[in-house]
């Protein structure tokens, strides 16, 4: 079992009861569902995913402070970041859309906003917008642009100052025939 409340079978997560994280588990699976079970009792059963890559999560299986997390809305996340400002709002627009189901990026969101307390909301923005332009749109990458400062330098400079790729026969464009 994973170090959360989900169990890894056939490419997808299935949430289990919260008190047996990183517990053994078995699973037993049909076409059509798949059961868990802890010391031969059914502990969940959920209809199986079709698709890769989908996670299946019973509310009653989320901890008291997890199923709080519920009234939140991806929407209600967006607002907080327009809050702060429009490029913070773009990248948690982000962050939510390339996560399974949005609620798996909500820790990512609320520790960039703790980042924007700890900053300023300048500086986030400033992040923010460098991230999203980078396709660094994750919470470790922000943080690590905020530390380095790097939302304080132009992100054209940057750019600018890599060299040009060498000639090259494949290579099509107007700039690379200068």
């Amino acid at each position: 079992m994973n170090i959360d409340y989900h169990i890894a079978f056939d490419a997808n997560l299935y949430s289990v009861p919260c008190n047996l994280a990183q517990e053994l588990v078995e699973v037993r699976a049909t076409p059509t569902i798949v059961e868990i079970f802890h010391k031969g009792e059914r502990v969940a059963s959920h209809l199986r995913g079709r698709a890769r890559g989908q996670a299946f999560t019973q509310k009653e299986h989320r901890p008291k402070s997890h199923q709080a997390h519920l009234e939140w809305t991806p929407s209600r996340m967006v607002h907080w970041a327009e809050q702060i400002g429009p490029h913070t709002a773009r990248l948690f627009e982000r962050i939510l859309s390339e996560k399974p189901h949005p609620e798996m990026g909500y820790r990512s969101c609320l520790g960039i906003i703790r980042l924007a307390e700890q900053y300023s909301p300048t500086r986030m923005e400033a992040a923010a917008h460098r991230a999203v332009e980078t396709n660094a749109c994750r919470y470790q990458s922000v943080k690590s642009i905020l530390k380095n400062s790097l939302d304080q330098q132009p992100l054209t400079e940057q750019l600018a100052s890599l060299p040009p790729p060498p000639p090259h026969d494949n290579i099509r464009g107007a700039e690379y025939f200068e």
